[in-house]
């Protein structure tokens, strides 16, 4: 065979290497390009702050959406997708409490389109958005459903405390009978400064003010928290701890309450700042239930803020962990007016963090009581819920739900009294040494 001829062969085989090779490595794509893709889940998370409804799809999707009036509608075109069973269910998932869709339905608008239909029951203002794969979730498509005017947090908390109050009793004489008439919900509206005096008979400062405390239960909607063995979701075990303690604080004198959220939906990190700051909250405390690779990690534990890094590689983590809330719980990067319009105001934080590491060993102190502490002194990291800079904060991590133990503790109607009870007397015992100054004038949020 000649030399032309054996490089003729060779190039021949050349090309057919490289032919199997290509098709090898193209197919994949070649078939990913083909399929389409298919809705797994939908879920709704009806709330008086918004609605949210998610679509879940195993790959990334084509969208349009508009709004219709008279009757107000949202609707949203969906590309390259195929009714199924799962968009089918989505109209039966609506329920009739819902505070602002009254029906969705989806169905085949032409080949290769599915369109949904939302009528609502009020004018909104609609959000549609995608969110990547985060968590356990794969790609989602987002439909938030805000209204117009949305709640008023400070009128909501007026509403709830019509009440006068008597004097907050630092100590266990009764309070002296003052010629000022008691608060009106006017006075808390106008910040005015309260009148704090010392009683006559003990020394000790007696502050005639409504002391405010918000509190935020972790996780919620989209974002589940940590799971426990048995199948506790954090989400459940802090709302119904919050609202035992908030039951608590109502029925304290000259003391109120307010929650993040009163039901299972999410709210992304700053808004739970905002929350805190438009009622001129005098604490923040954030309520989670721990999570650790290990199922025998256990006990009670106390975090705050801090500028200078963790204080321990778990704390890092777990604050890393807690930040990714949003991520999973779903945010609109785009609509950041939703949020805090501009940046908190630019304070130094450190009076607030060394009252927050205050409040965090009383706390502790009166935890200790009812767990087993994780840790025996109060932990700091970068936590973006404790950055209020105003607000003494703290985040609560009542037990791990991933010891099958203490997740059953958890879930105890007795134990979460006991822990609503013994951060109680945390908060008592703070006011007790530390008691609130005058309210001060809160910047505008947009």
């Amino acid at each position: 065979m000649s030399k032309s001829a054996h490089l003729s062969l060779g190039r021949r085989k050349l090309l057919r290497y490289a032919g199997a090779s290509l098709i090898f490595s193209v197919s994949p794509l070649a078939g990913a390009a083909l399929r389409q893709p298919s809705v797994v889940a939908v879920r709704i998370w009806p709330a008086i702050d918004y609605t949210r409804v998610t679509l879940e799809y195993d790959a990334p999707i084509k969208y349009t959406h508009f709004t219709v009036e008279n009757p107000d509608r949202l609707v949203v075109d969906i590309e390259g997708v195929e009714f199924n069973s799962m968009l089918d269910s989505l109209a039966r998932k609506v329920t009739t409490d819902d505070p602002y869709i009254k029906l969705l339905r989806a169905g085949r608008f032409k080949p290769g389109v599915v369109r949904l239909v939302m009528e609502l029951k009020t004018k909104v203002a609609p959000q549609v958005f995608e969110l990547k794969p985060a968590g356990d979730y794969g790609h989602r498509l987002v439909l938030d459903v805000y209204p117009l005017d949305p709640p008023d947090p400070m009128m909501a908390l007026l509403e709830g405390r019509q009440d006068a109050v008597e004097p907050y009793k630092l100590d266990s004489e009764p309070a002296v009978a003052q010629d000022k008439p008691a608060e009106t919900p006017a006075d808390m509206v106008d910040s005015k400064a309260p009148d704090v005096h010392t009683s006559k008979k003990s020394g000790k400062p007696v502050v005639d003010r409504l002391i405010t405390i918000t509190l935020d239960p972790g996780h919620g909607g989209e974002d589940p928290g940590a799971v426990g063995k048995g199948g506790s979701y954090e989400k459940n075990v802090t709302l119904a701890v919050a609202k035992r303690l908030k039951a608590r604080i109502d029925a304290e004198p000259n003391m109120r309450a307010v929650l993040t959220r009163d039901s299972d939906f999410f709210v992304p990190l700053q808004m739970r700042v905002q929350k805190a700051r438009r009622v001129q909250s005098d604490l923040f405390l954030s309520i989670h239930a721990d999570a650790w690779i290990k199922p025998d990690a256990r006990g009670s534990s106390v975090f705050v803020l801090s500028e200078r890094g963790a204080s321990s590689t778990q704390a890092r983590l777990l604050a890393q962990r807690e930040n990714n809330a949003d991520l999973v719980g779903g945010v609109n990067l785009g609509a950041k007016d939703l949020f805090l319009a501009r940046t908190l105001l630019d304070l130094s934080q450190t009076a607030t963090i060394n009252d927050s590491l205050k409040l965090g060993k009383y706390l502790l102190g009166e935890l200790g009581g009812v767990n087993t502490l994780h840790k025996n002194h109060v932990e700091q990291a970068s936590f973006a819920v404790l950055k209020a800079p105003d607000i003494p904060s703290a985040l609560i991590e009542t037990a791990f739900i991933s010891n099958p133990e203490e997740e059953r503790r958890l879930n105890d109607d007795a134990y979460q009294d006991k822990l609503a009870d013994a951060i109680v007397r945390g908060v008592r015992q703070y006011f007790i040494k530390h008691p609130p100054g005058p309210k001060a004038k809160l910047a505008t949020l947009g």
